[in-house]
């Protein structure tokens, strides 16, 4: 175990690494921060998620690089991530270290047999705590904070609360009990945003609301709310159901890690019939082909994975992969679309699951996240 003691009264010390020196000196106390080195199992032969889980572990709760959006009420809230939101500072922003819990947990749900069990649980047991979910409340409430991660960040901290909350292990329902603050907070945050968002976000980054409304509903689903679901469907029939001719020729833009266009589709699939499903696709991506080919849709090229923005392509042939499964599921056995699709969606697997590599933080620590979504089948309908 190392441990370094960083003085916070040290001002320009402190932050010369990654910040112009403030203006004001930074609070005299002293600011302790560990970094645990644990000893992992090596990873079982031809199990990816165990090298999936193995990334999520080393930056859950690493401190640096970090990357904060942050409004500053006063001198005061100038802090580091651990203190601003102790519950999820690492993985270099909130989001990312979201979803890195999110990864842990799915683990645990989905492979008994893990030789990490141990060690996930012991991860989650120190970030799952009713101090630190109250600091993560305490963000959140304060001033000007209650546009935080939304949609993105929101969203995946939902899907974390239905990835806890159908856990059979049995320290998910106390660590459900112990976020559902945060839980219930972002969910009113939600249903005060919707009424007054006039149009919606069609961006391939965190703002996109096709992708952030498919994993409220999915939450909504499984913890029962059907209020909730109800708001988030009537609002993207409102956005989208007239939608045609998606142009996915223009797709994708350099720094995108979703695809609008089959992020749309794979949300309307959860808040249609099958019937009205099979004549919007048509409609809205007339394009799909019927002869089972899967070069219809080019994986996305990154050409320097240590750049944070271009890399994002790698989790675009991620994400693209798993709404191509989606769309596929909701489609009759026999509608011809469904060969491509999926034809699609191995050529992309493929393409995404070789990019997740320790080489870069850069992707390493969120890529992980993205391709256990996909290999996991999370979001497809329970067979």
């Amino acid at each position: 175990m190392k441990r370094w003691i960083v003085a916070a009264g040290l001002g320009a010390m402190a932050m010369a690494a990654c910040a112009p020196e403030p203006a004001q000196p930074a609070p005299a106390e002293e600011i302790a921060m560990e970094t645990e080195e644990t000893t992992l199992p090596p990873p079982r032969e031809g199990v990816a998620t165990d090298r999936f889980a193995r990334l999520a572990l080393s930056c859950v709760h690493k401190d640096y690089p970090n990357k904060i959006s942050h409004v500053l009420n006063s001198d005061a809230d100038a802090a580091t991530p651990r203190q601003l939101y102790p519950a999820f500072y690492g993985c270099f922003d909130w989001h990312s270290s979201v979803h890195g819990h999110w990864l842990l947990v799915r683990i645990l749900n989905t492979d008994p047999e893990t030789p990490y069990t141990d060690v996930i649980k012991s991860a989650l047991a120190k970030s799952f705590t009713p101090e630190n979910i109250a600091g993560e409340v305490a963000y959140f409430q304060a001033p000007e904070r209650a546009s935080f991660e939304r949609p993105y960040g929101t969203a995946w901290f939902l899907q974390l609360m239905t990835e806890l909350r159908q856990a059979d292990f049995p320290e998910a329902a106390k660590w459900a009990e112990t976020l559902a603050p945060l839980e219930s907070l972002i969910v009113d945050y939600t249903s005060a945003w919707l009424p007054k968002l006039v149009y919606p976000i069609r961006a391939g980054t965190h703002n996109q609301t096709a992708f952030a409304f498919g994993l409220m509903i999915d939450w909504a689903d499984a913890t029962g709310n059907t209020a909730f679901r109800q708001q988030i469907a009537a609002k993207s029939l409102e956005f989208y159901a007239r939608d045609v001719s998606c142009p996915l020729s223009y797709e994708p833009s350099g720094e995108d890690f979703l695809s609008p266009c089959l992020m749309e589709a794979d949300l309307m699939r959860r808040v249609m019939s099958q019937e009205d499903f099979v004549a919007w696709l048509t409609a809205f991506l007339p394009l799909i082909p019927q002869d089972g080919q899967g070069d219809w849709l080019a994986p996305g090229v990154v050409l320097d994975p240590s750049d944070g923005k271009l890399v994002h392509l790698d989790g675009l042939n991620l994400s693209r992969a798993w709404a191509l499964e989606g769309i596929a599921s909701a489609l009759p056995e026999a509608d011809p679309r469904r060969p491509a699709l999926l034809a699609s969606a191995l050529i992309h697997k493929e393409s995404g699951v070789a990019s997740v590599s320790e080489e870069h933080y850069a992707g390493s620590h969120w890529l992980a996240s993205f391709a256990t979504y996909l290999e996991t089948g999370r979001g497809l309908p329970a067979p």
